[in-house]
Order: C-alpha cells, then sequence, then structure tokens
C-alpha cells in the first residue's frame, strides 16, 4: 500500500545537477519521506545525461553560459517555469535563484524556503566587485527577510546571518552517508586529492605551487568551473606536468573510489570573503568518510571540528610552504595517517546524512 503524498516541492539550483551531491541527498531524502520534489538546473554545453533518480528533474537550455546574461536569462526562465509548476513549496538554493522562486511563490500564494549553501555575498568573486558586491547584499537582505523557513551549512554562517540580519537559520551539513568500509586499514596512496569546483580562493594555486617541494605524490584535481585554464597555464608555466594533473569532473560515485585511494585531500581557502572564513566545505566530510587525512585551514569551523575529532592537519596561512609543511609531516609520520583513519571512523560515525537528514525532514514537515 502506498503512502500519502505530502507537498510537492521545487528545488532550483544553477548548476547541470550532474556533480550535485548536496542536492541529490536532500531530494533523495525528501522523496523517501513521501515528498514530490522536482529539481530544477540548467544545460551546459559539456553536460552529461543524468542518472534516473527517485525524483523528478529538469534542465532550463541556456544560450548564455555564464557572466551577468547568463544570470539574467536564467532568472527570467526560471520565473516562467517556476510560476507554471504548481508546486507546494518553493526552495531556492542561494541567492542566485532566489529572486524569481520568491515572485513565483509570492504570485501564487505558496511558501518558500532559503537554502543557503554559501555566504553568496561574501564570495570572493563578489567581495573583490563593488557594484556586484552591492548587488548581491540588496538581494540577500530580500531574502532574509521574504522566506517562510531557513537553513545554511554551518554553523558559522547561521551565526553571521543571525547577527547581520537577525534571521534564524537552521543548519543541514553536507556529510556524506555513512560507509561501512570507512577507516579500513589500507597502504597509503600515492596522490593528494582537491575536489571541488575550480574557483578562485580555493587554495589550489597554492597547492600547484607547493607540489614543487614535495617528493613522492602527485596532485590530482577533481573538478570543473572559471579558472581552469588559468590552472592549467600555471601547472605549464612552472614544468609541473609530471606531478600535477586536471582530471576534470569525475561521477559521485568515482570519486568516492578515487577519494579513498588518496594520500591526504586539501580543503583549502583565502582568507577573503566572511563565506572562506566560515566556511564548512562538502569536501571536508567527504575526506574523512574517505578514511584519508587531510590538510585543511584553521579557521573556525575545521578548527572546532578538529579539535573534537583531530583529523586533519590545519595550516594558519594559505601559501605554498604551510601546505608542503603539512603534508611532509604526514609523509614522514606514519603513526599519524593510521591515528587520523581510526579518528576519521569515529567521526564518520557520528557525522552522516543518515543522522543529518532527520533535521532537514522536520523543516518541511514544520511548514
Amino acid at each position: 500500500m502506498s503512502r500519502p503524498l505530502k507537498h510537492k516541492l521545487l528545488f532550483t539550483v544553477t548548476n547541470d545537477l550532474t556533480y550535485d551531491q548536496r542536492m541529490d541527498r536532500i531530494c533523495s531524502a525528501l522523496t523517501e519521506k513521501g515528498y514530490a520534489c522536482t529539481l530544477i538546473g540548467r544545460t551546459k554545453h559539456s553536460s552529461k545525461a543524468l542518472n534516473e533518480r527517485s525524483y523528478a528533474t529538469e534542465r532550463i537550455p541556456m544560450y548564455f553560459q555564464k557572466g551577468k546574461l547568463f544570470y539574467l536569462e536564467y532568472n527570467f526562465k526560471l520565473f516562467w517555469k517556476a510560476l507554471f509548476k504548481g508546486q507546494d513549496v518553493y526552495c531556492a538554493i542561494d541567492l542566485d535563484t532566489y529572486l524569481p522562486m520568491l515572485m513565483a511563490a509570492r504570485i501564487r500564494g505558496k511558501k518558500l524556503v532559503y537554502d543557503a549553501h554559501e555566504y553568496f555575498s561574501e564570495l570572493e568573486e563578489v567581495v573583490k566587485r563593488p557594484f556586484v558586491h552591492f548587488v548581491w547584499q540588496k538581494v540577500e537582505s530580500i531574502a532574509m527577510q521574504t522566506a517562510d523557513a531557513y537553513y545554511t551549512i554551518s554553523e558559522g554562517y547561521a551565526s553571521l546571518f543571525k547577527k547581520r540580519y537577525n534571521t534564524d537559520f537552521r543548519v543541514i551539513r553536507n556529510v556524506p552517508e555513512l560507509k561501512e568500509e570507512i577507516g579500513t586499514p589500507r597502504e597509503a596512496g600515492t596522490f593528494i586529492i582537491y575536489q571541488g569546483a575550480l574557483n578562485v580562493g580555493r587554495g589550489i594555486e597554492e597547492a600547484i605551487m607547493a607540489m614543487k617541494s614535495i617528493d613522492g605524490l602527485t596532485l590530482k584535481i577533481y573538478g570543473e568551473g572559471p579558472i581552469e585554464s588559468e590552472i592549467k597555464t600555471l601547472i605549464e608555466k612552472e614544468n609541473l606536468s609530471n606531478k600535477v594533473a586536471v582530471m576534470g569532473a569525475a561521477l559521485p560515485e568515482d570519486l568516492k573510489k578515487i577519494t579513498t585511494n588518496a594520500f591526504a585531500g586539501l580543503t583549502l581557502f583565502s582568507s577573503t570573503g566572511l563565506h572562506h572564513q566560515f566556511s564548512l566545505a562538502n569536501r571536508f566530510f567527504d575526506y574523512f568518510h574517505a578514511g584519508i587525512p587531510q590538510v585543511a585551514m584553521n579557521y573556525p569551523e575545521y578548527k572546532a571540528f578538529n579539535e573534537k575529532y583531530n583529523i586533519a592537519e590545519l595550516i594558519d596561512h594559505l601559501d605554498a610552504q604551510s601546505i608542503a609543511s603539512a603534508i611532509a609531516f604526514l609523509q614522514e609520520n606514519k603513526s599519524r595517517i593510521e591515528e587520523v583513519r581510526a579518528n576519521c571512523q569515529k567521526a564518520a560515525r557520528e557525522n552522516n546524512w543518515q543522522r543529518e537528514s532527520h533535521k532537514l525532514i522536520e523543516i518541511f514537515d514544520s511548514l
């Protein structure tokens, strides 16, 4: 006997859905609890066919692929699509889909949820451009007064939003599902891994330069983004093609297997913008769920987590020397790697999507 269907939920993002693990977890968890979820993204020139999922997916075809014209085109098309979807609850993921969802929800008299994956107005690529920064701050101030429910990815972001806008956010961290093989003893890998978007301020350039003084390991960069060509140019310029490889984006199920075989992972951010300083990146969780050590920034969220579980080497400054020193310490201390693997197992068992998803369900059940 089938369960009675709960509300129909519409989620919107600006990516092409292929590699968005967080949204897959969110929509899958809500679908399992009886909600009818639809996730809307966009089509890119490089988009692959999506695997079959338990929830509905749609991708909006785009003429413009980046910049202001992309946002204008996407928001216009998204508004009309959202307006005629007939959903019960609209959920905007980050500020770049908020305005069309706000208008569609208000016209239809429906509930609106804001999911802040990022502190969008404090992204490095935003704060360095005064007019762009001003615009996104205005959009953010609108969002903070008009949604019916709010959630974000870290206590740091929630605290900042509360202080600046007096808006209460629940925290839903992007932790992976728990797998039994976490922490399985094995030989240390032969490569360092970076996984995630290739954006400014992610420490990718510094990690590349660190490879000049790191022996016995290579660096593999998994992801795609706006600075990919600059990264490849830097690798070639510094004659590091034999030590650094840009691997492109990998499907989530493939990336999990790859990460498990890495020597260590990188969770690096510049100090520009509050977004970086109070982040709690997806890869931070992915690495310890894969049972590998990592080098991360000594920022509040990572520091607090590491004080409890001791699964990372934290660095105070984002520079090649600090990264290389942290990797060298791991290379020289096999016992430390074994200690981290044991700690990763404990951290994964206490921080996973099976536990975290209950908080998500509570938010939508309360609407």
